[in-house]
C-alpha cells in the first residue's frame, strides 16, 4: 500500500480491491478512536474487508467506520484480539460475524433497513445515506 494525501492506494494484485481507502474523519470516536494504538494499522485492513464484504462505496464504508456502529465493530475486533487473534484475523472474524447476522424485523422498523439484509451491509448503507444527507 502506498500512502497519499488523498488516501491509501492498495497494490493492484488482480483481486477485488478498490482504488482508494478514504481516511477517517473521526479520530476521536468510531472505529479509529476505539482501536486507539492499533488504529493506523487497523483502518486500511478493516476498510478493505468491509468494502469487499458489502460491495458498498468507499464513502459509505468510511461513514460506517466513523459512526457509533464503527465503534461497535471495533469492540468486536478488540474482543477477538483479546482472545489471541492477530489484528488481520480479528478484523476478518468480526467482518464474518457481522455478515452472518441479519437485520431483524424490530431493527428494520427502528432504522428502515430491510429485514433479512446482512447486518454489516445494512448498517454500512444506512450510515452512508445518513452522511450523504448531511452534505
Amino acid at each position: 500500500m502506498v500512502c497519499h494525501a488523498q488516501g491509501i492506494f492498495p497494490a493492484d494484485d488482480g483481486d477485488k480491491q478498490m482504488s482508494t481507502i478514504l481516511p477517517t474523519e473521526n479520530q476521536d470516536w468510531g472505529f479509529w478512536g476505539t482501536m486507539r494504538e492499533h488504529a493506523a494499522e487497523a483502518w486500511p485492513i478493516a476498510f478493505t474487508a468491509i468494502h469487499d464484504a458489502t460491495s458498498t462505496d468507499p464513502a459509505s464504508v468510511r461513514a460506517f467506520l466513523d459512526s457509533r456502529y464503527g465503534r461497535h465493530f471495533a469492540d468486536g475486533v478488540n474482543g477477538q484480539m483479546h482472545h489471541g487473534a492477530s489484528l488481520a484475523d480479528a478484523i476478518a472474524k468480526t467482518t464474518a460475524e457481522w455478515m452472518g447476522w441479519r437485520i431483524t424485523q424490530r431493527t428494520s422498523r427502528e432504522t428502515g433497513i430491510p429485514a433479512g439484509l446482512p447486518y454489516l451491509t445494512g448498517f454500512v448503507i444506512n450510515e452512508g445515506i445518513a452522511a450523504e444527507a448531511q452534505d
